[in-house]
């Protein structure tokens, strides 16, 4: 989505870089039917992949970087944690670094808010790349940014496919806690905010985007039983599966030491966060991306989050 918006604003170039070849493939088709004067390429490369990243900086040398490649899938990334650390916080500090190196003009982190008080290996991991991000606005001319908010409808992940899935099999619609809630937003409106946060930024800034109120999700389960037609327990059942491993019934948006005030955008606020302890982060995260190669997952979820405490 955030190709689509941006490709309408006419870039002499779009640089896409995915991991994942299906999504990529879309992607291009997708773009096919736009007309644009933009000459766009698809690149199939991992973010941890430094040398190839290297060369696409040194050929392409970008003015925008919008860093939204991360491992996001909550119980999934409890079960691989040194790939959430190698993609996340390693995958964030190379794109970072070459950032610095090529000159960037800004760098947008696509954040989230499982990283206000983490209790999930994906919100750990996305806190300490939040954190770097940050830390790293002091160090180069390049201004870097970060643009934090919560669920987006319809992405891979989102529960609406999966709800959807679930009706047109005739159920049940599985609900993991009837006090869950989520805050949601469209992907549409989630994209062009990221946007206009980049606009708004001179370097350092943490964006929340209004998110509105949450959601039970219980609750948009059954609006989405109502509306496909049918009569909840009649119909279409609800089953409570239970919460599963790294989740928190509600998210937050920021913490207790983050200072939340307004932008000049009504829907886009300024996080003023203390950033005096960081100065030993980039040996930390050094040291932890180097426990992915021999550490046990509990001995790296404890440096995670011991990390998380200090920074």
């Amino acid at each position: 989505e955030l190709c689509r918006q941006i490709i309408q604003l006419k870039p002499s170039n779009l640089i896409m870089i995915d991991i994942g070849e299906n999504y990529l493939h879309q992607l291009e088709t997708d773009l096919s039917n736009y007309n644009s004067p933009s000459e766009n390429h698809y690149v199939l490369c991992s973010v941890v992949n430094e040398k190839k990243m290297n060369k696409l900086f040194e050929e392409f040398k970008p003015q925008l970087v919008f860093h939204a490649a991360a491992h996001k899938h909550v119980p999934l990334m409890e079960e691989n944690i040194d790939e959430a650390i190698l993609n996340n916080i390693q995958g964030t500090k190379i794109a970072v670094k070459l950032a610095k190196q090529f000159s960037v003009n800004k760098f947008i982190l696509v954040s989230t808010d499982k990283v206000v008080n983490p209790t999930s290996i994906m919100g750990m991991t996305k806190c300490i790349a939040e954190k770097y991000v940050q830390y790293s606005s002091n160090q180069s001319s390049t201004q870097f940014i970060s643009v934090r908010f919560g669920n987006v409808l319809g992405t891979n992940g989102s529960v609406i496919p999966l709800f959807l899935k679930q009706i047109k099999e005739g159920g049940p619609i599985t609900i993991t806690d009837p006090h869950m809630e989520r805050y949601f937003m469209l992907i549409s409106e989630a994209s062009q905010l990221i946007l206009q946060a980049a606009v708004l930024g001179n370097g350092g800034e943490v964006f929340l985007l209004e998110m509105g109120k949450p959601v039970k999700i219980i609750d948009l389960a059954k609006k989405m039983i109502r509306l496909s037609g049918y009569t909840l327990e009649k119909d279409i059942k609800l089953q409570i599966t239970g919460i599963r491993k790294g989740e928190k019934l509600s998210e937050e948006l920021f913490s207790s030491d983050e200072k939340c005030s307004a932008s000049s955008h009504q829907k886009i606020n300024i996080l003023k966060i203390n950033t005096a302890n960081n100065s030993k982060l980039p040996e930390e995260i050094d040291a932890l991306i180097q426990m992915t190669q021999y550490s046990t997952p509990e001995e790296m979820k404890r440096k995670l989050t011991s990390l998380i405490s200090t920074i």
